[in-house]
């Protein structure tokens, strides 16, 4: 457990002992946590906002998103998903076992309420960008096609580039061949993965829109908020954005500009450095309509 100064997280591992280490079978799963409380008390029971990290960064890298959020008086957490973050480094299932971000927030969750015996944890909200949009869908009932991702894996369906991971594909049928248990596997993924203490999600550029089955984001029915690049090539609008958009009745979003691309969120020297500002802004503003002012 490491103890920052004045403004900065609460940084620990957690480990999930229901799931293994992608580089130690004999290990348990880590979950790296980022934890900032509110300058002022709250009770045991306020609103809390979880943030899941885009494809390859880490939790330490969405202060666009968690600085506006602390600043409405949330209690918020990020996370690093393991084998997903540069931290502790890649492996090819955390960019592909996409189904296992979702139950990282959970068993943080888990973890958190068992920490406050007795008092339930406030309404939780989660947001994400790009691969943690869809983390954060998920947990809202957004389910994978188990065909589709089953084309991806055996190669039938172009994979998008992973400039991350270039190769994480070939990497990860090294270790799985496709055969009758890679085929319950990709059933397994497709189940629900979403949790009743979510009240509301915001995503920001989502990913994997082209994965998910219409049927289940015609079932969500939590408030969902999008933002998205106009110029987006990584996650395109069309194949990215536009199926939740479109799919998920209770979601309302607007492009953050025309010419934002993707990594006007993340670059160190953005393009159009107003972009992640203001979204992360209308990011506590939606959470602050959703789930409640904090409480003291």
């Amino acid at each position: 457990m490491i103890t920052s100064g004045a403004g900065q997280p609460l940084i620990r591992v957690l480990y999930d002992d229901s799931r293994a280490d992608l580089r130690d079978a004999a290990r348990p799963r880590p979950v790296r946590v980022y934890q900032w409380e509110p300058d002022e008390p709250l009770l045991a029971s306020a609103p809390l906002v979880v943030v899941s990290h885009g494809t390859g960064g880490s939790g330490s890298t969405m202060r666009w998103l968690t600085r506006p959020l602390r600043a409405a008086g949330f209690r918020v957490v990020a996370l690093d998903h393991h084998g997903n973050n540069f931290v502790d480094g890649y492996a090819p299932e955390g960019f592909l076992h996409v189904w296992e971000r979702p139950r990282d927030v959970s068993f943080v969750l888990d973890a958190l309420a068992a920490e406050q015996p007795g008092q339930p944890l406030g309404p939780v909200g989660v947001a994400g960008f790009s691969l943690g949009g869809h983390t954060a869908a998920a947990l809202a009932g957004a389910r994978v096609d188990p065909g589709i991702l089953w084309a991806v894996l055996a190669g039938e369906t172009p994979l998008p580039e992973i400039p991350e991971f270039p190769d994480a594909l070939d990497a990860w049928r090294r270790t799985y061949p496709l055969d009758a248990a890679a085929r319950r596997m990709v059933e397994a993924a497709a189940g629900d993965f979403s949790d009743p203490r979510v009240r509301a999600v915001f995503q920001v550029a989502p990913g994997v829109g082209a994965l998910v089955t219409r049927e289940s984001l015609a079932a969500v029915r939590v408030p969902v908020g999008i933002r998205w690049g106009g110029a987006d090539t990584v996650n395109p609008y069309e194949a990215d954005t536009r199926p939740y958009l479109e799919h998920i009745p209770t979601a309302s979003g607007h492009s953050a500009g025309p010419d934002v691309r993707h990594d006007d969120f993340f670059a160190p020297e953005p393009a159009d450095p107003t972009a992640r500002v203001r979204v992360g802004g209308e990011a506590a503003d939606f959470f602050v309509r959703h789930l409640g002012g904090p409480a003291a």
